[in-house]
This record gives structure tokens, sequence and C-alpha cells, in this order.
């Protein structure tokens, strides 16, 4: 199976990725969220601005992700790693972004999410990623030897 074929599986088969931010300091942190996705390059969740990784995304907007298979049998798993910029969604990102989101939402047994969901005084918000590239690990034996994922056009 070619790289792509696995990030798209990993990606498409787990609910929640981890999200690793930094404050304005550089201290790290990181978050599983419930994730829904466009593309395999483009992330939403739906948090509080007042979350630590949230605070972290609103002064360093540079994040990392990694998706996985938690109950994967030890050195059988496999997992997808990727470098990307995180914002609070605005504007027409919002709109589409709940559409994303909420049909994954749904297809876990969820609910459809509104922009009044995420707006006002909700105390929620949508957040978007976008992926600069993806890597899973080799596999060949070598200690943390990753190899690019070519997705192709999207």
């Amino acid at each position: 199976m070619n790289p792509g074929d696995i990030v798209r599986g990993i990606v498409d088969a787990n609910l929640y990725l981890v999200l690793a931010t930094a404050d304005a300091d550089g201290r790290p942190w990181s978050s599983p969220v419930y994730f829904a996705h466009e593309g395999y390059r483009e992330f939403f969740w739906i948090s509080s601005p007042d979350v630590r990784h949230s605070r972290n995304i609103a002064v360093r907007s540079e994040v990392g992700i990694s998706v996985f298979d938690s109950s994967a049998a030890i050195s059988t798993g496999q997992g997808v790693y990727m470098s990307a910029t995180a914002a609070r969604a605005d504007g027409p990102d919002v709109e589409r972004g709940l559409d994303v989101f909420s049909r994954r939402s749904v297809r876990h047994g969820g609910r459809v999410w509104t922009a009044e969901d995420v707006g006002g005084d909700s105390g929620m918000r949508l957040y978007r990623a976008v992926a600069d590239d993806h890597s899973i690990l080799a596999k060949d034996g070598r200690p943390d030897h990753r190899i690019p994922a070519d997705l192709g056009p999207v």
C-alpha cells in the first residue's frame, strides 16, 4: 500500500487527532480533539477559546498533528504526522467548516452543529488547521524513520 493510501485510511478510521501547540514562550501542550477533515489537508474541531490549546493557537499558529489508533498492539501501530497552521475559523470558513464537521459528527452518532453553537455567548468556536505535509513511519526497523506521503490532487 502506498503512503498516501495509508494516510487516508488512518485519518478516516480515527475519531480524534492529537493537536500539539506551544504558547508564546514555546512551552508545549498537546490535546486530543474530535475532528472532521476535508481532503485530508484541512482539519476542523470545536473548542472553547479559553482552553490552553486555543489560547496557544491565538499566539502561535504553527501546530503539529498526529492521528493514530491507540488500541493497536505494540509494534504494529501506524500513525500520520502533520505540520499545520491553525486558527479560529472566521467568515465563510465557519459555514463550510460546520458543514464538514456536522457531516462527520452525524456519521459518528453526534449532531449537526450550527453557527449559533460556535458563536456569540456559546463559549465554543470552530477551529481550522491546514496541513503543510503528511508523513508516516517507514516500518523498516530504524527508529523514527518517517517517509513523506503524497496525497496527490484533492
